[in-house]
């Protein structure tokens, strides 16, 4: 199954998504009782829905320097254990959105591919198969950078938290072997990177078990899984992050203060 959130008369509804229409929903697939899940209360064609972050996470969990090739580049140490940051809400925005570079950023500005986990239950001190069971589903976003403000500020409080730097979507897809795909990233239709989805140091099971022998994931929270190597992006590009299995997500990048 796909499930995405879309803009309805100036609301977000969830829908199941099909191949030519979505099936629009009561209520969140996530965190719907019984195996019923929420009501069809409509239908809306495909072509014309308006495409929200496939979920607002109750807390934005995000994964560094866990593919080989981005420490080499880094030239960074190899992590001996899972460990996790945090992002904000406020940069996520959804699939053929804008993003949006802001006029006083200089120097690399960056996209970077990533497969994101999205937690399905309430879960502490989770086994591996626990861990398992507890993805609700998969989705794919890109973690944009201002890297001069990175090496200016303590924190990413900016660099990586800017509104519209997380573009995250189009949808959640249930039913993939997330770990077994490719990653592909695209600017303006010219491949820039590819690689093994699940080639990482840790994967999100060693995440999520980590992660909740110290803190309870609950539904809705979403890790983002890290990405191989980046790629400098401009205003006037359109960034295309592909895994197989999933989907496409699609963003232009615009120049804050200049709509098109």
């Amino acid at each position: 199954m796909r499930y995405a959130r879309v803009a309805v008369g100036g609301r977000a509804v969830w829908g199941r998504v099909g191949e030519r229409d979505i099936e629009l929903l009561s209520d969140s697939p996530i965190e719907a009782p019984g195996e019923k899940g929420p009501d069809v209360i409509g239908t809306l064609p495909r072509a014309a829905g308006v495409w929200l972050p496939p979920v607002v996470p109750p807390v934005f969990y995000a994964v560094g320097m866990n593919y080989a090739r981005h420490i080499a580049h880094a030239r960074a140490a190899t992590p001996d254990r899972p460990e996790v940051g945090y992002r904000a809400n406020n940069a996520l925005t959804g699939h053929g959105s804008a993003i949006v570079k802001p006029a006083g950023v200089e120097g690399r500005f960056e996209a970077e591919p990533e497969l994101v986990a999205v937690i399905g239950r309430t879960v502490r001190h989770a086994t591996r198969e626990e861990a398992r069971k507890s993805v609700f589903g998969w989705t794919i976003g890109n973690d944009v950078s201002a890297r001069t403000w990175q090496h200016q500020d303590r924190t990413f409080w900016r660099s990586k938290n800017s509104d519209t730097f997380k573009p995250m979507g189009p949808w959640i897809e249930t039913d993939v072997d997330a770990l077994a795909q490719t990653t592909t990233l695209s600017v303006n239709g010219e491949v820039r990177a590819e690689f093994p989805t699940g080639d990482m140091v840790f994967d999100p099971f060693d995440h999520i078990v980590e992660i909740t022998r110290h803190l309870t994931l609950h539904p809705g929270d979403v890790l983002w899984m890290g990405a191989e190597s980046a790629c400098h992006i401009e205003p006037g590009d359109t960034v295309d992050i592909a895994i197989s299995g999933i989907g496409v997500l699609s963003n232009p990048v615009l120049l804050e203060g200049n709509p098109a």
